[in-house]
C-alpha cells in the first residue's frame, strides 16, 4: 500500500515533468503493418512521438538492382500493397519512357479503369478499419461488401486478390477477360446505389465527428514542409494530384475534380478519399464503354536494356505521390533504383500534429493518415 509521499515520489521518478513513456506496438503484421511508435506523455497529453521503423524492411530497392526491367515491377507490388496496379504502372510508365515503347490506347485505359478501381478497393479498406480503429464494426463489413466485387474483378483480370503483377513494359501481361466491363458496370452502379450509406453510418455519425473534427490538424505550410502528398495534403488545401499535375495513361482524356479541403483535421482527410471514390467512379463511368480495340501490348525486345542515364517517374497512388527513380549504365538490371513513396513523409507529421492533444485522440490522427508500412519500410 502506497502512501501519498510514495506516490509522488514514484510519480516524479518518470521524469523531469512528471512524463510517462510508453510503447504502442509493434503490432503484428495482420493489423496495419508493425509500426513501433515510442509516446511520451504527460497525464494523458502526448508530448512527443517517435516511430521506430523497420520491423519488415526487406531491402526491396537493393533486390532490384539484381532484376531485370521486367522483374523489378512485381517486388512493388509488396510495398504499398493496396496500390499494387499503381505501383506496378509507374515502374512499367519508367521503362516506357527510358526505352521510347509504344503503349497501345487499349493498355492506356484499361491500366486507368483499373488503377482507379485499385484506388477505391484502397479507400474501402481503409474507411472499414478507420471507422474500426474508433469503435465502430458496421462500417467495416459495408465496405468490403463493395469491395469483394473489386477483388473478384481483379481475380478474373489477372488471377491475383492483392499482389496483381499485371502491368508489362509496352502495355498489359495479357487481355480482359470477356465479362471485365459488365462486372465494372456491375459494381458502379452498386457502389453509387449503396455509397449513401457510409455517410449515414460514418459521415453523418455525431460520435464519429466528435472523434475526429478539430483533431490532428495539418496547416496548409506544414503539409508542404514536411513534403506531405495525397488525401493528406489535399485535405490541407495542396494541390498535389499527379494525375493532374503529370497525366499518364489515359488520364488527359477525362474529366474529374482534385478533392481539395481546407481545414487539415482528420474529419478532413477522411472526406477528401470519400469524395475521391466518387471521382474515381467518374473516371471509370467515362472509359468502360471506350476501351478501344486492337493489341493490348505494345512490341518490346525479349531483353530490355534501360540506356545510359538517370529517369524518374511519379504517379498518384491510393495515398499519394510515388516516385521510382533509376540509375541506369546501359545494362539489363538498374544500376541504382530508389521510390519515394508518400507514406514516409505522411507518417513524418504524426509526432507535429499529435503533440499537445489527448492520447485518445491517436488513433483517429494515425488511422487518417491511412499508413500501409511496407510502402515506409520497404
Amino acid at each position: 500500500m502506497y502512501n501519498e509521499t510514495e506516490i509522488i515520489k514514484d510519480t516524479t521518478e518518470l521524469g523531469p515533468d512528471g512524463e510517462l513513456v510508453i510503447n504502442m506496438g509493434p503490432q503484428h503484421p495482420a493489423t496495419h503493418g508493425v509500426l513501433h511508435l515510442v509516446v511520451t506523455l504527460n497525464g494523458e497529453t502526448i508530448k512527443k512521438i517517435e516511430p521506430h521503423l523497420g520491423y519488415i524492411h526487406r531491402s526491396i530497392e537493393k533486390m532490384c538492382e539484381s532484376l531485370t526491367y521486367r522483374q523489378f515491377i512485381y517486388v512493388t507490388s509488396r510495398m504499398d500493397y493496396l496500390s499494387s496496379h499503381i505501383n506496378n504502372t509507374a515502374c512499367a510508365l519508367l521503362v516506357e519512357k527510358g526505352m521510347q515503347i509504344e503503349v497501345p490506347e487499349r493498355a492506356k485505359v484499361v491500366r486507368t479503369i483499373l488503377n482507379e478501381l485499385t484506388r477505391i478497393a484502397s479507400h474501402e479498406l481503409w474507411i472499414g478499419a478507420m471507422a474500426m480503429d474508433l469503435g465502430a464494426f458496421t462500417p467495416f463489413f459495408y465496405a468490403f461488401r463493395e469491395r469483394e466485387m473489386i477483388t473478384d474483378i481483379m481475380e478474373d483480370t489477372c488471377g491475383a486478390r492483392l499482389t496483381m503483377n499485371y502491368i508489362v513494359p509496352g502495355g498489359l501481361m495479357y487481355d480482359i477477360h470477356p465479362e471485365f466491363q459488365t462486372k465494372v458496370k456491375a459494381f458502379v452502379k452498386q457502389f453509387k446505389e449503396k455509397v449513401t450509406e457510409y455517410e449515414d453510418l460514418v459521415t453523418g455519425n455525431v460520435i464519429f465527428q466528435s472523434r475526429t473534427k478539430g483533431v490532428g490538424v495539418l496547416t496548409t505550410a506544414d503539409a508542404i514542409s514536411y513534403g506531405c502528398t495525397g488525401p493528406v495534403a489535399r485535405a490541407s488545401g495542396v494541390s498535389c494530384d499527379m494525375r493532374k499535375i503529370a497525366p499518364y495513361d489515359a488520364y488527359d482524356r477525362v474529366e474529374f475534380d482534385e478533392i481539395i479541403e481546407t481545414d487539415g483535421d482528420s474529419f478532413t482527410r477522411y472526406l477528401v478519399r470519400v469524395k475521391e471514390m466518387n471521382q474515381s467512379i467518374r473516371i471509370i463511368e467515362q472509359l468502360i464503354d471506350n476501351i478501344p480495340e486492337g493489341e493490348f501490348v505494345g512490341k518490346t525486345k525479349n531483353v530490355l536494356k534501360l540506356a545510359k542515364g538517370e529517369f524518374y517517374q511519379r504517379v498518384e497512388t491510393a495515398r499519394g505521390e510515388l516516385g521510382v527513380y533509376i540509375v541506369s549504365e546501359g545494362g539489363t538490371t538498374p544500376y541504382r533504383i530508389k521510390f519515394r513513396s508518400p507514406g514516409f513523409s505522411n507518417l513524418s507529421v504524426l509526432d507535429h500534429i499529435s503533440k499537445g492533444s489527448k492520447i485518445g485522440d491517436l488513433m483517429a490522427t494515425m488511422g487518417t493518415l491511412d499508413l500501409v508500412i511496407p510502402d515506409i519500410d520497404r
